[in-house]
Order: structure tokens, then C-alpha cells, then sequence
């Protein structure tokens, strides 16, 4: 009787001084059309953080196969089933917005890699727990628009993915070009699955356009820019800050010459000044990166930074709250809100209460492809 007693207090005091276990949802796009961001996102979990503020840290991930009906499914797999503290994810845009809804209910924080603006505004109840690391859509596209003003552009077409992502942007590119004095010609549609948009580049090319702004997520954006080439269009071509990859220059090739793209400078890091405050971070990731999974990608520079504040905001939470509560929850939530000039390997990140995306225009860049790479654009 006496050894059982003994053993029990074992058992208890075991469970007292044993330290609580953080659990991290992850939730990307690993295969599927968004699969060349998913990729080296999932890939840069290779630097997560195994232990924070004495405790270790399990990972639980799952693709979404680019699909927004499977994203959802997974976050409220990892949110019901798995108990994750937080989740990092989805990668995209519509899988993004689709799951807001049930991160609100639950009470639970995301970090996305989707960069529709409409993902963290305009801030409510609901977005209240919704974080992302790319910078807004306003952002990437004043940076890109400043471009065009300096390069003499007056007329541009542009040619959209027909989902949320190409609708914020072409949205955001007319608030902001129109009263600098660039026109919208057109604007024409096409879908993920498409194999060819030679119709539509044959419309927007009716008005001789100065410039055309390609908005499409990864390697879907080369589609109209080959259609371009083929019909020797002489004009400048603009791609949104989601094709900033090598995997794009690949599936691109030659056809992608001459591009701009505005983006974080992550992936030009040996191009910055050295005044630059983002520049010994990037090239550190950069180099580690590289050593590992080949060469490097603007959507791992994301998970990465994303890591980095979640890490931030564990140890912050954990000061007054357990994980696997509602209480730790609401304590990463505040932590990252509260997070101001947070250095990362893409920006510079300072969030607030009403600003959910941490990025201003000031860490943003515009590269052009030269030589089948990238070239930051002075």
C-alpha cells in the first residue's frame, strides 16, 4: 500500500515539474498550382525553433493541395483534433480568407503567407486573429507604381487570375495609378487551369498599352507572359511580389526577360547596401538555406520571418499563460500585436492593433529579371 501511495506521488509530482508542451499548427500548399510557395515554406521549417521558453515545440503539418475546401478541413483538423496554440499558413490568398471564420470562432492565431490586404482588412472581431508576413497588396503595388512612374509609364492592361488575389490587386493598382496618371486600358480574366490566354493578350494589346501588369500567384504568372513574347509585345511587363522565386525564373526561362516585380529584397540579398537593416539576417538565412534546399525563395524568407515572431510571441505568452489554454492564446495574440521593428530576413515588422500586416512601403523593392536572374532595380 505504502509503495503505491509513493508511486503515485511520483506520477503527480512528475506531472507538476514536467514542462508543458507547445503545439504549432502548419498549414500550406505543398502541392497543387500554389506548390512553388508551398514548397520552400515547408522547407524553411527546418529552422523552427524545436524548444521556447523551456518548452519543447511540436509541429503538426498538412497540405492543402491549393485547394481553399482542403485548407479549411485542415484548420479545423489542427484546431479541433491536433489543440494547436497557434498555426502558421496558409500560404495563399483564397485559402486564406476562407478560413477566418473559424480561426475567429476558435479563437485561434494564424501567421498567413497570403498577401491580399483583404485577408487582415478591414480590421474586426474577426481579423483580430489573423496575422500575415508578406506585405499588403497597397504596399507591393505603390512600390510598383512609384516604378512605373519613374519609368515613363502611362497606359497600362493588365491581365488577372479570376479569384480574390487578382480582383485585390487590379483593385488596389486603379486606386493607386490613376490619380498619378496612368490609365487602365482593360483588364482582362483567366483561371488557374488554363493552357492558353491568347485571346485575352490579343484584347488588352489592342490599345498598345506602355506596360502589362500580370497579377497571378507563382509559376501561373509565366502563361500570358510567354503569350506576350509570342505576339514580340516591345512594352514593359509587371509581375505581382508572388512570383519572386527561382522556380518562376526556371518554369519562365527567357520569356521572362526584362520583368519587374516588386518585392521584399530577400532573395537579392548580396545586392543590398550594407546600410540596409535587413541585409545581415537575409544573407545569413540566405546562406544556411541555400546549404540545404537549393537556391533560395522570397516565400521561405515568409515562414521564416513568421517563425521568428511567433517565437517572439511564445516566449511573451508564456509569462502569463499555459499553452493549450484559451488564455495562451489570447496572450500570443497580444504579443504579436504588440510587436515593433522586429528584424527579419524580408522587413522589418511593426504591428498594431489595427495593422495586422507588418510591412511598410520602406522594406519594399522592385527586381528585374536580367540574365535569367534576379537584379534589384536602383
Amino acid at each position: 500500500m505504502k509503495r503505491m501511495i509513493l508511486a503515485a506521488l511520483s506520477l503527480l509530482l512528475l506531472a507538476t515539474f514536467c514542462p508543458a508542451q507547445i503545439v504549432i499548427g502548419v498549414n500550406l500548399s505543398t502541392t497543387g498550382p500554389g506548390s512553388s510557395l508551398g514548397i520552400p515554406e515547408k522547407n524553411a521549417l527546418a529552422f523552427a525553433p524545436e524548444t521556447v521558453a523551456g518548452m519543447s515545440v511540436r509541429y503538426v503539418l498538412y497540405d492543402d493541395a491549393s485547394d481553399s475546401t482542403l485548407a479549411l478541413q485542415n484548420i479545423k483538423r489542427l484546431i479541433q483534433q491536433d489543440k494547436v496554440d497557434m498555426i502558421l499558413g496558409p500560404s495563399i490568398t483564397t485559402s486564406t480568407l476562407g478560413v477566418i471564420d473559424t480561426v475567429a470562432e476558435y479563437r485561434t492565431v494564424i501567421i498567413s503567407t497570403g498577401s491580399a490586404t483583404q485577408i487582415v482588412s478591414p480590421m474586426d472581431e474577426r481579423r483580430r486573429w489573423v496575422f500575415k508576413t508578406p506585405a499588403d497588396d497597397t504596399v507591393y503595388n505603390e512600390a510598383m507604381v512609384e516604378h512605373m512612374v519613374k519609368r515613363g509609364v502611362k497606359s497600362v492592361a493588365i491581365i488577372a487570375m479570376d479569384d480574390p488575389y487578382g480582383e485585390s490587386n487590379t483593385k488596389e493598382f486603379n486606386r493607386l495609378a490613376g490619380p498619378l496618371g496612368i490609365k487602365t486600358l482593360t483588364v482582362e480574366k483567366y483561371n488557374r487551369g488554363d493552357t492558353s490566354v491568347t485571346p485575352q493578350v490579343l484584347r488588352l494589346l489592342k490599345g498598345n498599352p506602355d506596360a502589362v501588369f500580370i497579377i497571378a500567384v507563382g509559376t501561373a504568372s509565366a502563361l500570358p507572359q510567354f503569350a506576350l513574347n509570342e505576339r514580340r509585345y516591345k512594352g514593359k511587363v509587371y509581375h505581382t511580389g508572388s512570383v519572386a522565386s527561382a522556380e518562376f525564373l526556371r518554369v519562365g526561362g527567357k520569356a521572362l526577360e526584362g520583368a519587374f516585380v516588386p518585392t521584399s529584397p530577400f532573395v537579392v540579398a548580396e545586392q543590398l547596401p550594407d546600410s540596409n537593416p535587413t541585409k545581415t539576417q537575409a544573407l545569413r538565412f540566405a546562406m544556411e538555406y541555400e546549404a540545404k534546399f537549393g537556391p533560395r525563395s522570397h516565400f521561405a524568407g515568409q515562414i521564416f520571418d513568421a517563425l521568428g515572431i511567433m517565437r517572439e510571441a511564445l516566449e511573451k505568452a508564456a509569462k502569463s499563460a499555459k499553452p493549450g489554454t484559451p488564455e495562451f492564446r489570447e496572450a500570443i495574440r497580444t504579443a504579436i500585436e504588440n510587436t515593433k521593428n522586429f528584424v527579419g530576413s524580408s522587413a522589418i515588422y511593426t504591428f498594431s492593433p489595427t495593422h495586422h500586416s507588418g510591412i511598410s512601403l520602406a522594406s519594399m523593392c522592385v527586381l528585374r529579371v536580367e540574365n535569367g536572374a534576379w537584379k534589384l532595380e536602383k
